[in-house]
């Protein structure tokens, strides 16, 4: 896999549905604590993640910090940007097979519905192939996700399910195809 490369690790402008003004980009080191947070509230909710609360800071790391990129979309307010959401890529594999990129999103409750969680998917569409990466692949998409409508419209597809995965509950494997 490649390094990431100059237009890999650029902030880009963007626009939600809902008209915020937002940048998308490589997250700050300063951008950590407020992503803690937001990852904390998403476990502590059982949201779409296995991880089991409280979160402690090992397996945030785990999560959030030991992959190839972590991007964060910084919605613009009068006093400055605001984490509103991150997600990460790194190889879903290793060796011959690390061309497949894994990826995890969080938006802010406080924002969700703005269209921050589109902005992020169509971002990691567009950068993962700029890391060396050809398909994004989710391991385990929850059943009752609601993320999984807007994933299929944005290109991914079912490609499997694990029965039982969490508490009961099946999860989907999806996959699209990125370079």
């Amino acid at each position: 896999m490649r390094a990431s490369s100059g237009d890999a690790t650029i902030e880009r402008p963007a626009t939600t549905s809902h008209g915020d003004e937002v940048v998308i980009g490589p997250l700050h080191q300063s951008e950590y604590p407020a992503l803690y947070r937001m990852f904390e509230s998403i476990v502590a909710a059982l949201e779409g993640y296995p991880h089991a609360p409280p979160l402690d800071e090992p397996a945030f790391d785990a999560t959030w910090k030991a992959v190839t990129v972590t991007v964060g979309v910084r919605l613009q307010t009068g006093g400055g940007p605001v984490l509103a959401g991150a997600y990460y890529l790194k190889p879903n594999f290793v060796g011959r097979a690390a061309h497949i990129a894994n990826a995890g999103y969080a938006v802010d409750s406080a924002v969700r519905g703005r269209g921050i969680g589109r902005l992020l998917l169509e971002d990691s569409i567009w950068r993962a192939p700029r890391l060396g990466f050809d398909a994004i692949q989710f391991n385990l998409v929850f059943e009752s996700n609601p993320a999984r409508r807007l994933y299929e419209e944005l290109g991914w597809r079912e490609v499997g399910r694990v029965p039982d995965a969490v508490d009961g509950e099946d999860a989907l494997v999806y996959w699209r195809r990125v370079g």
